[in-house]
């Protein structure tokens, strides 16, 4: 009988999936999309535009299918930090998505049940993140 990943194998199997996406493997599209339950809730509550969660698999799909993080050199995860809960459906995962010329920090609340994600919070740092994709300027402007 196999039993269902761990929801710190799956915070690893996403982080690579994120990965590897950088690295211009459009298949992570689908792996990451897999590891989400059909409903779920994927919310960004530091997002500077304001927070509109993720609620179903097909959405977050498209949400990593529209993300060009390709352009980001280098890109990978560093210091990651994985902590369990009390809760043992809740990983916290404390990292940093780091390249040539840039680093941001990002903690993750993930929910696993039954092998799939059914609620994450990303925190993330969107500035940092904006500027490393050449957007910090637009992001500005929009919050002006």
């Amino acid at each position: 009988m196999t039993h269902p990943a761990t929801p710190r194998e799956i915070v690893r199997q996403l982080l690579d999936g994120v990965t590897g996406l950088a690295a211009g493997d459009q298949s992570q599209v689908d792996r990451l999309a897999a590891l989400y339950a059909e409903q779920t809730r994927v919310s960004h509550p530091f997002a500077p535009l304001g927070d509109s969660p993720l609620r179903t698999r097909e959405q977050v799909r498209r949400h990593f299918g529209g993300t060009p993080i390709d352009t980001l050199r280098g890109f990978h995860v560093e210091d990651l930090h994985l902590h369990d809960t009390a809760d043992p459906e809740v990983v916290v995962a404390e990292f940093a998505y780091a390249g040539e010329d840039f680093r941001y920090r990002c903690v993750f609340v993930v929910r696993v049940r039954d092998g799939q994600i059914v609620e994450s919070r990303d925190y993330v740092d969107h500035l940092r993140s904006a500027r490393a994709r050449g957007r910090l300027a637009d992001l500005i402007a929009r919050l002006d």
